[in-house]
């Protein structure tokens, strides 16, 4: 025999040493409860030496050698087992008993009552040797070849030489199974020995659950355990060792395929499998990290996959894993489970779980397979598709919570890693929500929506009705080592310096469970979903620009008619931008397929519930909802709250108002109440949250809630608007206060943003108007806080002016610009292409701006109806009247013809019904005095003119749009605004010459109640300085901050005026009595 040895044969010889040592003890040999080697049995993988005189008591049945000398028992570490050492020179085979380590190395006289069989007579050996044959397929007959099932045998010949040698019977017995074992495994053709010895594993598996529970048969069972063994060991070799069979190793673990094929297979790794494996790691420390590495490896594998291939083999292969504790806490100890250094892109491809989270319809290549040509497939097309690709993502969804939840049961360090790689998928994504996403610098929509909707399904054990778990949540959570980074994120109503302060102040304690998954299930929503519904607003206005453009290229086909070189370039430039739009409206159908999912929907729902009310409990400080509170709220500050990031609302408003327009009616009625209070809450208390967009997003749920849906006349929310206590009591004040505070919301497009968020509180207003409460709530309002209400008419006044001018000098340039492009031969090139564009431009202006002017003046006359003194207080009534002229001027006055436009229902543009509208603001403040000398005073557009233009329009071309009562207090109010005027006329006139002192500064009228400007000293008159307070908290002379409570009385000024009126026209003013229109 040679000296050298190989390093595979050292390798070889130390695992086999090992497997030697695992050989269960036999039963008491001694008769006195004792067996002689109990005393010399190890760790079950650790090799024993025996002692010297073990070693003279271990005689070998049989030693066959060729030239060379036999080498000592110390010398093979093969010779426990009995297994030849194979050598590149002369081979030697050793069958030998192992040094009482058991039943596999144990050569003992067999008793007549272990010979005799209660099955026809056969012996132990004679059963052991056909039970052997057949579990592990072998035969030492070379011309039996296969079983009587007609299964391939595999001829032993090295076995059946040495017991030809030893003059042994030519049998299967434990004593040699081993070196069966690997003379079979290792001359496998069609198979690896891997697929051999776990078909065998199978089929001694299945024997010993046979044998089960069967004393009778207990020397039965001690073989069979043994062959379980031995073949559990051999196994263990073919995955690490497979040079030992004559195998070439690979790069990836030989457990993979078979990871892949159905555990019931023969060439599956079954439960048993896996669990006796589990149960080895202590004592071979090989098996963990093979198990492991094989788990990396289906990670590998799954991460070069699309849902289109053959991924649930491996994700099933995964739950199969994780049911086993230990396996669990050694996965989560992999390197690759969540590395802290991973990119956001590399998340789902590199760490350990991410191929699996990856899996989704909405993988590019997927999209495309989806909604192929999706212009020209039809909704019913689409909506089956989208079913279809929900169905299989929902499946694969619950089988990543089954994995995660798994991993969560094992123990705190595995539960502590998913937090861990939860953590680092929306830490490591803030770059989601940024103005421009690059994608290439993120994880993908797909991955981050698994990520969600994972983290919802965790958060539902602790999401019942009653709130009975909703304390556990911590407040103090982000104060104590968060695994969530909330540094950079904009806060509720704290700078990031005072925010940094706050946190600086680390809790002590401990995050429990419930608030981590709480905490990173926000998270997720805000880089998750949340981000995708806005990647999909976003997409949605590229898909029309993109459509508009290529409309526009195409007019300039005509151009490269002549030249086939240039028009190729044209066509193939334009096939480009098609195919780009076929792309991007695939993936909007895969993303609203994803997102319209109502289970998935539903869940979120619930969770953003418990975050509506711990935000609630937190702002209000009570024990919410089975404790209220009333509005408003006290001023003390919660620094808790004021520090939490701006997305624990802006989620919020995300979720409802997604669901609010795509699918109401998965909104509860419980939902619904809590939605309300929150809304209602934080716009009446709005000093609570900085940020106005944010506010304004309550506004558009609300909005939304009061869209008609299905049996809903008044959407989900609008019932319970007209009849919630907390809404009837605050919600008008809640709207008024926000629709002012608009008027300055620090952002560059605030002066058209205010207009989108007003129309929104409109809306809201007319649905629950039709309640009285609310209209006496108003009128109450407009008496005891009249500063607040002042404010609010004001600038809704602004409002009605602007829109209704903007809206009327837009359809003057349409209706001017279309006639001078009648004749377009006349202009030039250049001056015609900017006609064009400037005529597309009013046109959309006019579109804009008169849907705004139909709302503000429908709600001017709601409230003209209900609070006319309130529109007829001094600081107010002026601008009204002024207002109300100048459009009927513009209506029926020389230049209401250059309103005339090509369909004009197209702008939504109704001139008589707007005529009519504006007509019964008028007839809602004819009984107020005040309004009919305002009215009259207005020298810049008031018309007698026009009173009777109006009057002959309503009564011939718009009969229906007045009744006849109501035009004839249309005429009766024209005669009383005529009366006024030559009253006021003849007043002004016996004033004759009025002293400077006595004319207000501004207004250049005589003033009535006049006051002192404390820091200009200037004097105006008080309904001046007011009004200017509305819209501009300063002095008009100076610049200097001015309150309307800081103005100073000039009472006695005030008095020398009384009397110069009183002098001049007081008594002439006495005699005419405006309101009598009698003949005569």
């Amino acid at each position: 025999m040679s000296d050298a040895v190989s390093d595979a044969d050292r390798i070889r010889n130390k695992r086999l040493a090992k497997l030697g040592s695992q050989a269960i003890p036999k039963p008491d040999q001694n008769g006195d409860g004792t067996s002689d080697e109990a005393s010399s049995i190890q760790s079950p993988l650790r090799p024993t030496s025996p002692t010297q005189e073990q070693k003279e008591q271990i005689k070998p049945k049989i030693n066959i050698s060729g030239s060379s000398p036999s080498p000592k028992p110390t010398d093979n570490p093969f010779a426990p087992l009995g297994v030849k050492e194979r050598m590149a020179a002369s081979p030697q085979i050793s069958i030998k008993p192992g040094a009482e380590t058991g039943l596999a190395s144990r050569k003992r006289p067999v008793s007549d009552q272990e010979r005799q069989s209660s099955r026809g007579g056969e012996t132990l050996p004679e059963w052991e040797d056909k039970i052997l044959r057949g579990i592990f397929r072998l035969t030492l007959d070379a011309s039996v070849r296969t079983d009587g099932h007609g299964h391939p045998l595999s001829f032993v010949k090295s076995v059946r030489e040495d017991l030809e040698d030893q003059r042994q019977p030519i049998r299967l017995e434990a004593a040699i199974l081993d070196q069966a074992i690997l003379e079979a495994a290792s001359n496998v053709s069609k198979v690896t020995p891997l697929d051999y010895l776990l078909a065998c594993w199978k089929r001694v598996t299945g024997q010993l659950k046979h044998h089960k529970g069967n004393r009778a048969e207990e020397k039965r069972l001690d073989v069979l355990k043994e062959a379980r063994r031995l073949c559990m060991s051999y196994c263990i070799f073919a995955i690490t060792m497979p040079e030992m069979f004559g195998r070439e190793p690979s790069n990836t673990s030989p457990l993979l395929s078979h990871l892949l094929v159905d555990p019931e297979d023969e060439r599956g790794i079954c439960h048993d499998f896996l669990a006796e494996a589990v149960s080895r790691f202590a004592d071979d420390d090989t098996i963990e990290p093979t198990l492991v590495g094989a788990v990396e490896d289906l990670s590998r594998q799954l991460a070069r996959m699309t849902m289109n291939d053959n991924y649930k083999s491996y994700v099933l292969a995964l739950r199969h894993l994780v049911r086993y504790p230990p396996l669990v806490r050694a996965i989560a100890r992999s390197p690759l489970f969540a590395p802290s250094s991973t990119p956001a892109s590399e998340l789902e491809a590199t760490t350990l779980l991410g191929p699996f989270f990856a899996i989704s319809p909405l993988q590019a290549d997927i999209t495309s397979q989806y909604f192929s040509s999706p212009k020209t497939r039809d909704r019913a097309f689409i909506t089956n598709s989208q079913r279809s690709l929900r169905m299989s993502l929902t499946t694969h969804q619950q089988d990543l919570l089954d994995i995660v939840n798994q991993i969560i049961r094992s123990d705190k360090g595995a539960r502590d890693s998913i937090l861990d790689w939860f953590a680092l998928c929306v830490n490591k994504n803030h770059k989601r929500r940024a103005l421009q996403v690059d994608k290439k610098l993120v994880s993908s929509d797909g991955f981050m929506i698994n990520v969600t909707v994972c983290l919802d399904q965790l958060c539902e054990p602790f999401m019942d009705e009653q709130f009975s778990k909703i304390e556990r949540i911590d407040t103090e959570y982000l104060r104590r080592q968060p695994r969530v980074d909330i540094k950079e994120e904009t806060k509720l109503n704290m700078d990031q310096n005072s925010a940094d302060k706050f946190y600086e102040r680390t809790a002590e304690g401990t995050n429990n469970f419930i608030s981590e998954v709480f905490f990173l299930t926000l998270a997720a929503h805000h880089y998750g979903t949340e981000s995708t519904n806005q990647m999909l607003s976003q997409l949605e206005k590229d898909l029309k620009r993109m459509e508009k453009h290529i409309e526009e290229i195409e007019v300039d086909r005509h151009k490269w008619i002549n030249s086939p070189a240039q028009l190729k370039m044209f066509d193939n430039a334009v096939k480009k931008y098609k195919d780009q739009i076929d792309k991007g409206l695939s993936y909007k159908y895969a993303v609203q397929g994803v997102l319209l999912d109502e289970t998935m929907q539903t869940r979120s729902l619930q969770f953003m519930r418990y975050v509506i009310v711990w935000l609630l409990r937190l702002v209000s400080a009570t024990n919410f909802p089975k404790q209220s509170f009333r509005l408003p709220l006290g001023s003390n500050p919660s620094n808790v709250f004021e520090a939490l990031p701006e997305y624990f609302l802006e989620d919020v408003v995300g979720a409802y108002r997604f669901v609010m327009r795509n699918m109401p009616w998965t909104i509860s009625s419980t939902q619904s109440d809590e939605l309300i209070i929150l809304c209602i809450t934080f716009l009446r208390n709005s000093e609570k949250i900085k940020n106005p967009y944010l506010k304004s997003g309550l506004v558009t749920i609300m909005f939304a809630g009061t869209w008609p849906a299905p049996n809903r006349p008044k959407g989900v929310l609008g019932d319970l608007l007209m009849g919630m206590p907390i809404a009837t009591e605050h919600l008008l004040h809640a709207l008024m206060k926000f629709y002012i505070e608009v008027e300055n919301t620090g952002a560059h497009t605030q002066f058209y943003d205010k207009f989108n968020i007003r129309y929104e509180i409109f809306q809201i207003i007319k649905c629950v108007w039709d309640n009285s409460v609310y209209r006496e709530h108003l009128d109450e309002e407009s008496k005891v806080n009249v500063d607040f209400f002042v404010r609010f008419v004001n600038l809704l006044l602004n409002d009605v002016t602007f829109v209704l001018d903007e809206s009327l000098t837009a359809f003057q340039q349409i209706h001017n610009l279309s006639e001078e492009l009648q004749n377009p031969q006349h202009l030039e090139q250049a001056v015609r292409q900017e006609k064009e564009e400037a005529l597309s431009g009013a046109k959309s202006k006019a579109k804009s701006y008169m849907q705004l002017t139909n709302e503000t003046v429908a709600m001017l006359k709601l409230f003209t109806e209900a609070l006319a003194d309130a529109f007829t207080m001094p600081e107010i009534v002026q601008r009204l009247a002024d207002m109300l002229d100048y459009n009927l001027d513009v209506l029926v006055g020389p230049k209401s013809n250059e309103l005339k436009v090509e369909n004009p229902r197209e702008y939504d543009f109704q001139p008589k019904v707007l005529l009519a509208d504006i007509i019964e603001i008028y007839l809602n403040l004819k009984s107020k005095e005040s309004f009919i000398f305002a009215v009259a005073r207005d020298g810049r557009s008031y018309k007698p003119a026009n009173f009777e233009k109006a009057t002959l329009i309503l009564r011939v071309k718009a009969k229906d749009l007045m009744s006849p009562e109501e035009l004839r207090a249309w005429t009766a109010l024209g005669a009383m605004f005529m009366k006024a005027k030559e009253a006021d006329d003849q007043a002004e006139e016996d004033l004759g010459e009025i002293p400077d002192e006595f004319l207000d500064p501004v207004m250049a009228t005589l003033m009535t109640d006049p006051v002192i400007l404390p820091t200009s000293k200037s004097i105006v008159d008080r309904s001046t300085i007011r009004s200017h307070l509305l819209s501009d908290p300063t002095d008009p002379f100076n610049r200097a901050p001015l309150k309307i409570e800081d103005v100073i009385a000039a009472t006695e000024l005030k008095g020398q005026i009384e009397a110069f009126k009183a002098e001049k026209r007081g008594a002439k003013l006495a005699e005419v009595n405006i309101m009598d229109t009698s003949p005569g």
